[in-house]
């Protein structure tokens, strides 16, 4: 069969493209790729893997050792600094440029060191959380990872699963894909075997599926035919790629940048303008400001920001919590409010059926027998109700008889699941057996099975049903309705044929709450993070179970009463709701944006088809290692055990990552922007620089070193007790109030050089970088904790680097080098004057910082919260 535009693959060459297959007929398709129905040999595929690479688009490739390095220059002020160097040393000062490069490169390195480690880790952690696909690999199912697809893979889908190729259809059942990533489309699109023009869309292609699209519900059996860079989803990935909402993280991060880009300009400007002005040496003039830039600029917050995380995702992991994505950790400390679904996280999620009811209050073996055969030969979405009817032994005598003629899957508009069985007794007749939630179920119904006959299905019967499922409800029980009909035998049922039922009866289901789970939530609500919960089920299960864990049911809004309100109105009652209940999948998105619109760092947690995009909206999205594929790629955390209390724990690490970042935030802007507004003043008044540009970097560098122990750090008690968040107002009041004090005490240090002691030039230098060095580091032991600094124990780690480079610091002049950095030694007077200029320092820095902290706290407390913006 010759097709336009298309060329035939042999059999050795499976790894080339195969233009407009969705033109090709399934069989033509499977020749030219040499395969079948039953799928490729293991070895096959082991060799086409080899030769297609792996399954995975170019955004996902891992960073080299030495990508990584490079990237540790991308900084602009770096590469001025290293141009401005490269200058210097063609104009003859090649020392003082050589000085320069190696500690730029210093810099960069220690950068590297901690980036590519944290990145290490994290692969490292992310392939306990990769993605499964099941395959037919020489006609048996296996299951392989989703890298290892290869083109020629026959591979089984089932409502839930992330496609992981491009391919077309073999055979599908009620197949639903949402391919809203790639074709923009909201509403899910059928699929069905077949063939499609050459010249149609991606959207036309009905008999086509893509990678990145995914199963809303049925199953099919597709072909791979293109995988990883020769997807469509590779194609155009940077265009596709949902755009994730900001975090407060990232926030407070992005806010942070600007205010130190705005402070760092200001003074590079004014500075290098102003020695130009006093006619001091062009090319001195461009490094010492350049040098200021880099001294203020807290170059190793990414570095440190990426070892605190991993370090921390390496602590979550030993507590079952696999992080995704980094910056998640950050936000789970700052998380206020969890929402959470009530299946498996508040109750055991272990669900057992608890009785069978026919539509007069009776338990009946053959509304039992019926909900068997319905939760067996279902091959659609897998659930726990189905596996709780099929582990009662009773329910399968006499099951044997049947033979499954045709189902009707399960999807989350309809909310019902029907499978046609046969027995060869019931000549020229098929049984529909239809099950699923209680108000679904009647909507095709038209009759109720009562004692021997049927009767219509009139109000009063509607009533009886009615007040049935609200009583046992309102006991606790999930209630699922079973309803029959007997039809003419065909070959073939479609939804159509979901019509004119008879109400059989109930399922009883009961799923207890979680040990301690009552505990768990009341750990949470003190250490600061509310809980409300979304969930499907109707309002009295979810009031009774709210009562029996502890939560508050005060005020209930479901999904029909969320259908008629308008987004501000959603936003105002959002935060004052404390059970969101009978809620579409598609409503969750919305309430979680609601939250976030009021100032709430919202956590969810879900593991279901229709999860992803609340998922995504949340500032934290929490899945769980038994979820779904699209629940899983869409969250940022993954719990190995579904458990708040594993959760619980995994707030506590992030909020210890959260106080070691923020130690950092504060530690680097309040030492180093005292200590540059100190030296532009003096370069403005001083008939010389104060310090040379490599005496500056060298400052810098040093001063860093004990911020790489930041992230192992220990953390008090009070930081972690409750959600922290960015404060950039803090940050700036933070930074002006200890800079000014630094500053203060460098202009102690000019007087008491230069109007005691009458200092050279050399000695003035030597001294003021000592005292500026010192002061850096009694800052770091200062402001890591809210206590007063002798009664927190800092890391053995951090004691150790801050005493090490104190010692190195005073050292430093009488070393061989310090000629060559432009450092003479120190007389005993001046050593002495500097250690006690850094003792006062200490003082007044510890007693400043009580007051401050007690400022904030009071300002936090009687501040409203912020509406987000």
């Amino acid at each position: 069969m010759q097709h336009k535009g298309a060329q035939s693959l042999p059999a050795s060459n499976t790894a080339g493209p195969v233009e407009a297959y969705w033109s090709w007929a399934a069989a033509d398709l499977l020749s030219a790729l040499g395969t079948s129905a039953a799928g490729l040999s293991s070895p096959e595929a082991a060799s086409r893997l080899a030769k297609s690479g792996q399954n995975s688009v170019g955004s996902a490739s891992k960073s080299t050792a030495f990508g990584t390095f490079i990237r540790q220059f991308r900084s602009p002020l770096v590469l001025i600094l290293v141009f401005a160097a490269g200058v210097s040393a063609v104009v003859g000062e090649a020392s003082e440029a050589t000085i320069i490069g190696l500690i730029v490169l210093a810099s960069c390195f220690l950068s590297f060191t901690q980036e590519y480690g944290a990145s290490r880790a994290m692969d490292a952690l992310k392939q306990r959380v990769s993605r499964k696909v099941t395959v037919v690999r020489g006609a048996v199912e296996a299951i392989v990872s989703a890298e290892d697809i290869v083109p020629g893979d026959v591979i089984r889908l089932s409502a839930g699963n992330l496609i992981p190729a491009d391919g077309i259809i073999l055979d599908a059942r009620d197949f639903n894909v949402s391919e809203a990533t790639l074709t923009g489309e909201t509403f899910p699109v059928v699929k069905a075997p077949g063939q499609s023009p050459v010249d149609a869309t991606i959207a036309q292609r009905s008999n086509a599926v893509y990678t990145g699209t995914s199963v809303r519900s049925g199953t099919a059996t597709i072909l791979a035919v293109e995988t990883g860079g020769r997807t469509e989803f590779s194609g155009i990935a940077a265009a596709i790629e949902r755009r994730v909402p900001e975090t407060d993280f990232a926030k407070g991060i992005r806010r942070f940048g600007y205010l130190m880009t705005q402070i760092m300009l200001a003074i590079v400007i004014v500075v290098f303008a102003a020695n130009l002005l006093l006619h001091r040496p062009l090319i001195d003039s461009l490094l010492f400001s350049l040098a200021l830039a880099v001294g203020l600029t807290p170059e190793l917050l990414p570095a440190i920001i990426g070892v605190t995380l991993s370090r921390g995702a390496r602590a979550m992991a030993l507590d079952g919590v696999i992080v995704r994505r980094l910056e998640a950790i950050e936000n789970l400390g700052s998380m206020d409010l969890l929402c959470i679904d009530k299946t498996g996280t508040l109750t055991e999620g272990i669900i057992h059926l608890d009785g069978c009811y026919d539509t007069e209050g009776k338990t009946s073996p053959e509304i039992l027998r019926w909900a068997c055969l319905n939760a067996t030969l279902q091959t659609g979405l897998q659930n726990p109700l189905d596996g709780a009817i099929a582990a009662i032994s009773d329910a399968k005598a006499g099951l044997s008889t049947y033979a499954k003629v045709d189902e009707i899957p399960y999807d989350f508009i309809r909310k019902r699941l029907s499978v046609v069985v046969r027995q060869e007794v019931s000549a020229g007749q098929d049984l529909m057996i239809c099950k699923g939630a209680v108000q679904n179920v009647l909507e095709v119904c038209s009759s109720v099975l009562a004692g021997t006959g049927s009767s219509p299905l009139d109000d009063k019967h509607r009533a009886m049903i009615d007040a049935r499922f609200q009583a046992w409800s309102a006991e606790g029980f999930r209630v699922i309705a079973i309803a029959v009909s007997h039809l003419a035998r065909q070959s073939h049922y479609a939804r159509s044929d979901e019509k004119d039922l008879a109400f059989a009866g109930f399922l009883l289901f009961l799923d207890p709450p979680k040990p301690g789970i009552k505990e768990t939530l009341a750990a949470l609500g003190e250490c600061g993070v509310a809980v409300k919960m979304i969930t499907g089920d109707n309002r009295y299960v979810a009031a009774h179970l709210a009562a029996q864990v502890g939560l508050s049911a005060g005020k209930i809004v479901t999904g029909q009463q969320l259908n008629t309100m308008t987004k501000n109105a959603l936003r105002a009652l959002a935060p004052k709701t404390d059970l969101f209940v009978e809620i579409d999948p598609n409503q969750k998105e919305r309430i979680i944006e609601a939250l976030r619109s009021r100032g709430h760092v919202v956590g969810y947690l879900g593991d279901g088809i229709n999860d992803a995009p609340a998922l995504h909206e949340a500032d934290v999205g929490i899945s769980v290692d038994s979820a779904v594929d699209v629940a899983r790629e869409a969250a940022d955390l993954i719990l190995l055990k579904r458990d708040l209390g594993v959760l619980l724990r995994g707030i506590d690490h992030g909020r210890k990552t959260f106080a070691n970042t923020m130690k950092y935030v504060s530690i680097t802007t309040s030492a180093n922007f005292g200590n540059m507004i100190s030296m532009a003043f003096a370069s403005l008044f001083l008939p010389f620089l104060p310090l040379l540009a490599k005496q500056i970097l060298l400052n810098n560098l040093l001063s860093s070193l004990p911020s790489l122990a930041i992230a192992g750090d220990n953390v008090d008690v009070e930081q972690t007790s409750k959600p922290r968040r960015w404060d950039i107002g803090a940050v700036r009041r933070f930074m002006i109030s200890f800079g000014l004090i630094s500053s203060l005490f460098d202009f102690l240090t000019f007087g008491f050089l230069l109007l005691v002691l009458h200092a050279t030039v050399g000695t003035f230098r030597t001294a003021w970088f000592v005292e500026s060095l010192l002061t850096q580091l009694a800052i770091v032991l200062i402001v890591r904790t809210y206590h007063a600094f002798w009664l927190s124990r800092p890391s053995p780690l951090l004691c150790a680097l801050t005493l090490g480079v104190a010692l190195l610091a005073i050292a430093i002049p009488y070393l061989p080098l310090a000629g060559w950095l432009g450092f003479v030694p120190l007389p005993v007077p001046v050593l002495a004057g500097i250690v006690t200029i850094t003792g006062l320092y200490l003082i007044v820095s510890e007693t400043t910082k009580r007051w401050f902290f007690e400022r904030e706290h009071r300002k936090r407390t009687r501040r409203p919260r912020r509406r987000a913006v």
